[in-house]
């Protein structure tokens, strides 16, 4: 019964052993890394904001914005090149307090799953503009590998990447993360068909009564807080300014200028979003190709003792108990007579026929001679 069973935890560990490496190197390759089918929405707030109201032609101050940030995953955009996925995400700006849109903002990215790094491909784009260029790192930073160190970050505002430096680390939430902060400088992003008075621009005399061209400039101060295990950002806070200028710089006016910061909710989803892929990371990368490994070393070598074991007490009980002894030929039996000697092995007591002896008693009493009694033993 042990030599199966001992053969039966061989076949298990040497089992574990071959599974706990394909698990590390190649499962955790798959699973370590950002999903396709991506689906969430975020809400950042601003207080005390600012910004131009087109329709009554002044400006708004001391009003509560909100931003909601939708990201939704398309899985047939990347052309079925599963290392590539493609992102959607969609803005709206909008005054909490009169439930009315300021800004709408889309764009599209397509990254490497792995690495988190921007392609141009799959119809990536900003504002339906296809024929922007990205590069370095857009919604995650590199996918559970984020070190201590600058990284590129395309702004979508300004069309180019710009470094986001790390500042130290924070506790959000009760995680550790890492903070990065990234400047973007005053940057002209589009000419618009606004046509503002020079009164509105700050300018004066024949100037201030008549309309100007203007383009418009975005400058920001963008801090992420990051997951360094994950590359998952659970907190943004981006002080963003926007205003329009004439094309001699005399002239300018802030069309919207506030503080956007992820509400307290969406943090904690953040954050618990994280922690899960964290987990799974951990999982595939750690725990199981441990208990593999430690199960598989055991099953293995406990199989072997098994097999390769005598069972306890094997030659000696054979040779020694239950009145078994090993015969000359090798084989195991019943040890018999001495030769010439009776069954039992004990030579019989010799005395007087019929005088107390067993084949004395079962002769026959008209017969009493030694010949009968020879013969009543041996019938």
């Amino acid at each position: 019964m042990r030599r199966p069973l001992g053969l039966v935890l061989v076949g298990l560990g040497s089992f574990l052993l071959a599974l706990a490496p394909l698990v590390r190197f190649y499962v955790a390759g798959q699973v370590v890394r950002a999903p396709l089918n991506f689906y969430q929405a975020t809400e950042l707030e601003a207080r005390d904001a600012r910004y131009f109201d087109l329709l009554e032609g002044r400006v708004r101050s001391g009003v509560t914005l909100a931003a909601v940030n939708t990201v939704r995953g398309d899985t047939r955009a990347n052309q079925g090149d599963n290392d590539i996925a493609v992102w959607d995400s969609i803005t709206e700006i909008y005054d909490k307090e009169r439930r009315k849109q300021v800004e709408f903002q889309t764009y599209r990215i397509a990254f490497d799953r792995r690495t988190g790094k921007l392609v141009n491909c799959c119809g990536a784009h900003v504002g339906g503009d296809t024929r922007v260029q990205m590069s370095g790192y857009g919604l995650l930073f590199p996918v559970a590998d984020v070190q201590r160190q600058d990284y590129p970050v395309f702004d979508m505002s300004t069309r180019r990447a710009l470094p986001a430096r790390f500042d130290g680390e924070e506790r959000i939430h009760g995680l550790n993360t890492y903070r990065f902060v990234q400047q973007i400088p005053s940057t002209k992003t589009a000419k618009i068909d606004m046509r503002p008075t020079g009164k509105m621009l700050g300018l004066r005399g024949r100037d201030a009564r008549r309309t100007h061209r203007v383009d418009r400039y975005f400058s920001a101060t963008i801090t992420t807080w990051v997951d360094p295990r994950t590359g998952i950002p659970v907190k943004h806070d981006q002080n963003i300014r926007s205003t329009v200028e004439t094309e001699d710089g005399r002239g300018r006016m802030v069309i919207a200028e506030a503080r956007l910061v992820t509400v307290e909710r969406d943090q904690q989803r953040n954050v618990e979003t994280a922690n899960d892929y964290a987990f799974k990371r951990d999982l595939v990368e750690s725990i199981l190709p441990l208990v593999g490994l430690v199960g598989g070393l055991v099953l293995l070598l406990g199989g072997i003792f098994l097999s390769t074991r005598a069972p306890a007490g094997g030659d000696g009980a054979a040779q020694s108990g239950g009145g078994f002894t090993r015969k000359p030929d090798g084989r195991f039996g019943t040890a018999g007579p001495p030769a010439g000697g009776p069954p039992g092995g004990n030579p019989p007591r010799k005395g007087p026929a019929g005088s107390g002896s067993s084949g004395g008693q079962a002769a026959s009493s008209d017969a009493p001679s030694p010949v009968g009694a020879h013969r009543s033993a041996g019938s």
